[in-house]
């Protein structure tokens, strides 16, 4: 696993977790992220949510998690399925409450290996750019692969953070790269405690899950967000359980 290049602590609590998350919150509003930033990464987020929907494939009353929701703009994708949104931070599920008013969903504040949810008990997970952030990546794949039900699916999406610092690296040379100043950084990258490309994520996953896809935002051609489709891995290779 790639150690990342985050300019803030790596937290060694729940409670600096949380407040390591709600400082995050306030500084890059994950509302206005999806709203007000660039116009070349609301593109690309817009191609990462479709591609995410495309992958998920609810069904109507499907038992939905995501794992760190932010602001609840992925599971506003749902509105047929029964949802569950876990957070560390209590500012960002406000903003999710917000919207997701009107939704069938239960809020549940912690981090995912301390909940206590019942094993197999989601059809789909969803985890978006949020392992990136954690202390402890394999830990919250550990569980998430604990709470999928036998039929069930998960996605996961990752930044490419190699391929996007090379990127921003040369666009700050430019005119361009001046034009946005400080919003080339918007979304907050240096709170990524790891950095992955890939493949290294799919090895990542490989030990939890069965990978069967990947895609790639906005393009498979210029994989930017990583986008992986995973199984229950079969009995006997989890141990039997």
């Amino acid at each position: 696993m790639a150690r990342g290049r985050a300019d803030v602590p790596m937290p060694t609590s729940a409670v600096a977790v949380e407040e390591l998350n709600d400082r995050l919150a306030a500084e890059h509003p994950i509302d206005d992220y999806y709203a007000r930033s660039p116009a070349p990464v609301r593109w690309i987020e817009a191609r990462r949510l479709r591609i995410i929907s495309d992958l998920v494939a609810a069904s109507p009353g499907c038992r939905l998690l995501e794992v760190g929701c932010g602001g609840g703009h992925v599971l506003r994708m749902f509105p047929q399925a029964r949802l569950t949104a876990v957070d560390v931070s209590g500012t960002v599920l406000a903003v999710a409450r917000r919207n997701l008013a009107g939704y069938q969903v239960e809020f549940r504040k912690g981090a995912l290996e301390e909940l206590a949810l019942p094993a197999r008990s989601f059809d789909r997970i969803i985890c978006t750019e949020v392992l990136e952030h954690t202390v402890d990546p394999e830990a919250i794949l550990r569980e998430m692969a604990r709470l999928l039900a036998p039929h069930g699916r998960t996605v996961v999406t990752v930044p490419n953070d190699p391929l996007i610092n090379r990127m921003k690296a040369l666009v700050r040379g430019t005119g361009v790269g001046w034009v946005l100043g400080g919003r080339i950084d918007w979304g907050g990258d240096h709170y990524h405690f790891h950095q992955w490309t890939p493949r290294e994520f799919h090895d990542v996953l490989t030990p939890h899950f069965r990978v069967v896809a990947r895609r790639a935002a906005p393009f498979d051609s210029l994989p930017l967000r990583a986008c992986f489709l995973c199984l229950p891995q079969p009995p006997h290779a989890a141990g039997g359980e």
